[in-house]
């Protein structure tokens, strides 16, 4: 969000200023996960194309959106006002969805990772690596956001039931691995550790061949790696992978 200009501040108090929808909207409980959109990206019909589809009277919505109207001071009915906010949130969240794919809205999403402000993978050995918001639909109403640990390649659903009812697409199926392409620095260390139950210090039958099964798969992915010039290394706490670089005539 660009700055308050001194035009906007209300002159009566000296404590209150104009309150903005996207601040109000950030502000809500539940919607942590969200990044606040340039208002420049909103107004681009461009980044739109489509929305038309998903919600009505967009203009009124973008309107909203950027403070460009005051339903304050609106005619409408309370439950067309209602109606008129709920569009706005869910208009939000698709533009949401486009913006984290941009350069500057994947900068702002790793400022969230950094701090972890989407939490950490609950698995133990993943060691609280930071998680990262995904939708399993890019589709409205399908289904909840999820959030993904680059470490363990796996999904969990939020510990709050605030988070879990927000729209994973909201987020998108393709935020993680355009977060993960732009930032390489976030992709973690792969742990080579699985669990395995014992029983006073032996291995359970049916687990241990389950531990072989994962051993083997992991050896033959390996094996591919290496034929597509994937080079594996041993690393403290696990393994990295890296593309060799390609030979010289």
């Amino acid at each position: 969000m660009t700055s308050i200009p001194a035009d906007q501040y209300v002159t009566d108090t000296s404590t209150d200023i104009t309150e903005y929808w996207i601040d109000l909207f950030l502000g809500i409980k539940g919607n942590e996960y969200f990044c606040d959109i340039d208002d420049d990206y909103i107004r681009d019909r461009f980044n739109l194309t489509g929305l038309a589809q998903e919600v009505s009277h967009l203009s009124l919505l973008v309107d909203l959106i950027t403070d460009a109207i005051d339903m304050d001071n609106d005619d409408r009915s309370d439950e067309n006002r209602k109606n008129t906010e709920h569009d706005a949130r869910v208009l939000y969240g698709l533009i949401h969805a486009r913006y984290i794919l941009t350069l500057r809205g994947l900068t702002k999403m790793f400022d969230k990772f950094r701090t972890g402000d989407f939490g950490f993978c609950p698995r133990v050995n993943c060691e609280l690596h930071p998680l990262l918001p995904v939708g399993l639909s890019d589709q409205p109403r399908v289904a909840s956001v999820k959030l993904y640990c680059a470490k363990c390649e796996d999904f969990y659903n939020p510990k709050s039931n605030r988070h879990a009812v927000v729209d994973g697409a909201y987020f998108g199926r393709s935020f993680p691995a355009m977060f993960l392409l732009n930032y390489q620095q976030a992709i973690p260390v792969h742990s080579k550790q699985t669990y395995v139950p014992r029983l006073f210090g032996f291995k359970l039958h049916e687990y241990s061949k389950l531990d072989r099964w994962r051993q083997l798969q992991r050896l033959k992915l390996e094996d591919r790696l290496r034929k597509d010039n994937v080079e594996i290394d041993d690393v403290q706490g696990g393994f990295e992978t890296s593309k060799k670089e390609s030979q010289g005539p």
